[in-house]
């Protein structure tokens, strides 16, 4: 067995006093509660002692992460960007582990950031997750083992893990490395055994059960069996009945194919006359052919002919019709002429009345003075018109950019609004979810409060700086920016009344006239932004005083300090008022970073709160022992005072707004006068051009008479002129004759023509009566050798039609034929053996149909309850066969089961035994030290090994009992007791590098405590025994240490760094107290 076990080898220490896989270093970078920390813990037993809150538990993070852990396995946050540090962006740990040999040192890093990405770094080089995970496994490093790293959010869940999860666990932490999976591999063997098991023995039951019933119905089966056999008979003869019918039709089917035969020799016969009649008839129809062709032509000719013959004839008559028309135009020529002297005698005689309308038509003379005045009075209303214009131009124009400026105001007006609904909101998101209802109550209730009410406070704040909002809201409490400020006690009722389903502070302002305060400049130049600060000085200030006054104020002003906090932000002087008697604004302080490092040097000026552009310092004086001690915050950015509204403008914007609409209103009267003046001179003015466009048109239609005149004469002119130079008569005369000679010329010739080709239709027309006649004498004779073939042709379709039926009947009988013996065929295809059976039947229909029937009837006379019980005989049977079959395989795959888990069961109980039992025997020594009583033993069950379980028994009272370790037997700190001294008893067993154990001591009583602690510091101080490191808030007083041990003190704190840096070059204790003692802090 000892063999065995040294599969899993110890791990020797070396000359350094440090195992392979010790932590050496642990280095920290904005990492949780810690800006930087460089950590160099011991090779034994370290003991990790700080106050709470000061970053043990940190210490215990930052080791599983950089291991390989994941973040839910800390039990506090589940991503691995919650660890960065509160106001940065990534952060990194870097762990050194002591290698195989002193010289080699294994550094692992793990850089995080605030988006939960992890970059990791090995020995400087960047590599995947899994490659440190290889070198985690290397050293057994376990960090999500309870009994190897157990941080304090994690303490109570080993309390709780039950015997079962404790012996996975421990078997994972000490002895042979085989031994879980070992166990593992148990488990499924026993599942799958209790599976086998559970199979055989259903199956064996079930088959024997089949058997017995087998049995009962074996006489039943026999009977129903000769049922079948008489059944199978009448099946056989069935078979036959349809080869008997095929039989039947065949011989049919060969009586109509010789009818077939008959009548397609009668009709072959038939067909052999008519050939013979129809030859003779082709060979007339073929002359008769040639006739018609030839009549055909003569025809043709003729036709052409009578196409000519009436050409001509019209041309003929189209001539005749010229002829007659240039007659006509002889006589038109006559008439003409006649009209011709009439018009002219009639144009000379209108030329002669024009020409004298035109000598008796009155000179005409214009009112041109007339005209000069109405064009000097038109110019004149122009120019006063224009000046109008003009005029209402300016006033246009001026009232145009007045609305501009109105625009522009009421968008500034809406904007400044706008901000309040954004500052509404913010409050609402920030959880003032009644905020719009209460200040939607207020506006619509101001008529009825009797003095001016504010609220909420943020609508009412305006501060220009962002970095003194930062202030301004850290430094005042969140419910004043809800809050509304009355100055009547009736109001302040009203308002609380009405307010309070909204959840909104309702605060009342009494003014106080005596409360007075002077201002004091730090700086020479006094703004509003930079440095002006007001203090209380009492009103007459002697010489001496206001020295020492302005000597305070040059301090201030080297430190940086350049405001109050009072001064930073314009509001209401009753708001104002509120904030500073509620919150000591006037107390706080503004500086700049220069302040930020002269921190220690503003409070000797008895200032105890001041702002930095980072840092936000506080000093209080304790009521009992007067100590003073100070806070550091850093300065958050403000959510609520970004985008604060500046009352005052609203206001302003209102009255210029208001201002504005009465001047653009008196502006507009001012241009409608405008307007109607401008309107009354445009319509002078369009009745003056009236009267001279009537001069103007009278004087143009005198014109236009003369010029009249003067053209009627000219036309006349023109057309007597015209009318004398038309064409002589006698030349056009003689035209015409000769045109109507030439035209009877024509009708002449083609009437000659005409009398020829009326000769050649009279010969064609002869030639085609002769062909006609001779082609009617052809259609005679072969209409009467047709009339003999039509007999001949009836006699012909006879026998054809004859033939058909026959054909038709036998394919008629074919088809019944082939549909007999397919049907036959369907039911059974004649084999050897069943033409055997045939022979042995009756030979007719109607003798097998009778035999058939005595053979259905003698198996019905055979009757049984059961008509289905030959299936589930059979069906039955089968089932045996396949269960016997599967009960034999099962059985050998019981055998082979049974056979594996012995194997494994071999090796893996004894070790396990002798591991418990090693537990069990420092468990109890240790236990014994103590004055109590506990042991270790292993819970078996046969072969149940998902059952197998460590119990950890316990006794802490003499008169008790020994009790398994639970949270009913046992208190918190005797559970602590018990756990510690569980893993304690797993040192000297384990080959784990370390382990990691987060205030376990918490809960204990100081004699149990004691007690654990000499059982560590003595496991801590044997050879071979891991890292350790324990961390705890404090340890008793006179506890015994070892050379073992090494203390590592976490502390934190404004004045830290200093000693740190002190401490960090190896200077004693007493260098470090002379550090802080020499620089006078509390």
């Amino acid at each position: 067995m000892e063999e065995r076990r040294a599969k899993r080898l110890k791990i020797s220490r070396g000359d350094d006093d440090y195992m392979p896989g010790n932590i050496i270093e642990i280095e920290l970078h904005n990492f949780m509660t810690f800006d930087h920390l460089i950590c160099k813990p011991g090779s034994r037993l370290n003991l990790v002692i700080g106050p709470n809150g000061s970053g043990k538990s940190s210490l215990v993070c930052a080791i599983a992460l950089a291991l390989g852990g994941e973040p839910n396995l800390l039990g506090r946050a589940t991503s691995v960007g919650a660890y960065v540090k509160r106001g940065e962006e990534s952060g990194y740990i870097k762990i050194s582990l002591r290698g195989d040999t002193k010289v080699e040192k294994i550094n692992v890093m793990r850089k995080i950031d605030t988006r939960n990405k992890s970059e990791w770094l090995f020995n400087g080089k960047v590599v995947p997750k899994k490659d440190v995970l290889e070198i985690i496994q290397r050293f057994n490093i376990q960090v999500n083992n309870l009994t190897q790293f157990l941080p304090q959010d994690r303490v109570c869940e080993f309390a709780k893990m039950t015997p079962i999860q404790l012996l996975e666990e421990t078997e994972k932490a000490v002895g042979d490395p085989q031994l879980p999976v070992q166990h593992r591999a148990l488990v499924e063997k026993s599942r799958e055994l209790k599976k086998i098991e559970c199979a055989v023995e259903k199956n064996g039951d079930t088959l024997n059960q089949m058997k017995a019933l087998n049995a009962e119905q074996e006489k039943d089966v026999e009977r129903v069996r000769q049922r079948e056999e008489l059944l199978a008979k009448v099946e056989s003869m069935k078979k036959k009945l349809p080869w008997l019918k095929y039989d039947m039709k065949k011989a049919e089917y060969i009586e109509v194919k010789e009818l077939e035969k008959d009548a397609k020799k009668k009709l072959n016969e038939a067909a052999s006359t008519l050939n013979d009649l129809s030859k003779p008839i082709a060979a007339k129809k073929q002359e008769k052919t040639l006739l018609v062709a030839e009549c055909k032509k003569f025809l043709r000719l003729m036709n052409d002919n009578g196409k000519r013959r009436m050409e001509f004839l019209d041309k003929a008559n189209q001539a005749a019709v010229q002829v007659q028309g240039k007659y006509k135009e002889m006589e038109e020529l006559r008439r003409q002429e006649q009209s011709r002297q009439q018009r002219i005698l009639k144009a000379r005689e209108e030329l002669a009345a024009a020409e004298s309308d035109l000598l008796n038509l009155p000179a005409y003379e214009p009112p041109k003075s007339e005209l000069e005045r109405l064009v000097a009075q038109i110019l004149e209303l122009r120019d006063q018109a224009k000046q109008k214009r003009l005029q209402k131009s300016e006033k246009e124009k001026l009232l145009t950019q007045n609305k501009l400026t109105l625009r522009q105001c009421m968008d500034r007006l809406k904007d400044m609004e706008n901000k309040n609904n954004k500052l509404l909101h913010a409050l609402k998101n920030s959880g003032a979810e009644g905020i719009f209802q209460a200040y939607q109550w207020l506006q619509q209730h101001r008529h009825e409060l009797n003095k001016e009410v504010y609220g909420p406070v943020l609508l009412e704040v305006n501060v220009s700086n962002r970095a003194h909002a930062n202030y301004l809201e850290g430094h005042v409490s969140y419910y004043i920016w809800k809050s509304f400020i009355t100055q009547d006690a009736g109001d302040r009722d009203l308002l609380v009344k009405n307010l309070k389903s909204f959840d909104v502070p309702v605060l009342n302002f009494v003014s106080n006239d005596s409360r007075q305060k002077e201002p004091f400049q730090i700086s020479d130049e006094v703004s509003v932004t930079e440095s002006s600060i007001q203090y209380c000085l009492r009103p007459k200030l002697s010489n001496f005083f206001l020295v020492i006054f302005n000597f305070y104020i040059e301090q201030m002003r080297a430190l940086g300090i350049s405001a109050r906090l009072d001064q930073v932000f314009d509001a209401p002087s009753a708001v104002k008022e509120v904030m500073a008697s509620q919150f000591g604004l006037e107390h706080s302080y503004i500086g700049s970073k220069e302040t930020d490092q002269k921190a220690d040097e503003v409070s000797k000026l008895g200032i105890l709160d001041f702002w930095t552009p980072e840092n936000h310092y506080r000093w209080s004086v304790s009521r009992y022992g007067g100590h003073v001690s100070a806070s550091v915050e850093s300065v958050n950015q403000s959510r609520l005072l970004l985008c604060s509204t500046d009352v005052g403008e609203i206001d302003r914007l209102r009255s210029r707004k208001k201002e504005l609409e009465e001047l653009i209103a008196e502006m507009e009267d001012n241009l409608k006068s405008l307007l109607t003046e401008e309107r009354l001179l445009e319509e002078k003015e369009a009745e003056l051009q009236k009267q001279r466009e009537e001069i103007i048109n009278n004087i143009a239609t005198e014109k236009r008479k003369l010029r009249d005149l003067e053209n009627r004469v000219n036309h006349r002119k023109m057309r007597l002129t015209s009318i004398e130079k038309e064409a002589d008569l006698d030349t056009a005369m003689s035209k015409l004759i000769d045109q109507a000679a030439s035209l009877n010329l024509q009708r002449f010739k083609y009437a000659i023509e005409i009398k020829n080709l009326l000769a050649e239709a009279v010969s064609h027309k002869w030639s085609y009566a002769e062909k006609h006649m001779a082609s009617i004498e052809f259609d005679a004779k072969i209409r009467e050798m047709e009339i003999n073939l039509k007999q001949h042709e009836k006699f012909a379709e006879q026998a054809s039609l004859h033939y058909e039926n026959c054909k038709y009947e036998v394919e008629n009988r074919r088809k019944q034929l082939l549909d007999a013996k397919r049907h036959a065929e369907s039911i059974a295809v004649i084999t050897p053996e069943l033409e055997k059976e045939f022979l042995e039947m009756p030979t007719t229909v109607e003798e097998l149909q009778a035999a058939i029937q005595d053979n259905i009837a003698q198996a019905n006379s055979i009757l049984f309850l059961n008509q289905n019980i030959l299936q589930e005989y059979e069906h039955r049977q089968k089932q045996i066969e396949a269960i016997a079959s599967k009960l034999e395989a099962d059985q050998k795959e019981l055998k082979r089961c049974l056979a594996e888990i012995d194997t494994l069961k071999e090796y893996w109980l004894p070790t396990l035994r002798n591991l418990v039992a090693q537990i069990n025997e420092t468990f109890s020594h240790n236990f014994q030290e103590m004055a109590v009583a506990g042991e270790i033993s292993l819970d078996e069950h046969n072969t149940d090994f998902d059952r197998f379980g460590v119990l950890i028994k316990v006794k802490f009272r003499q008169a008790g009992k020994l009790e398994v370790l639970s949270a009913h037997h046992q208190s918190g700190g005797e559970r602590s007791v018990s756990t510690i001294l569980y893993l304690v008893s797993l040192q000297d067993l384990t080959n784990c590098p370390f382990r990691v154990v987060d205030e376990i001591n918490q809960g204990m009583d100081p004699i149990n405590e004691r007690k654990m602690f000499q059982q560590l510091v003595r496991a801590a101080s044997q050879l071979n025994t891991p890292q350790c490191f324990l961390l705890t808030p404090k340890l008793l007083p006179d506890l015994e240490y070892s050379e073992a041990c090494s203390i590592l003190n976490i502390m934190n704190g404004p004045w830290i760094d200093e000693p740190s840096k002190v401490w960090s070059s190896g200077e004693c204790w007493g260098t470090v107290t002379g550090v802080v003692g020499g620089e006078n802090r509390c």
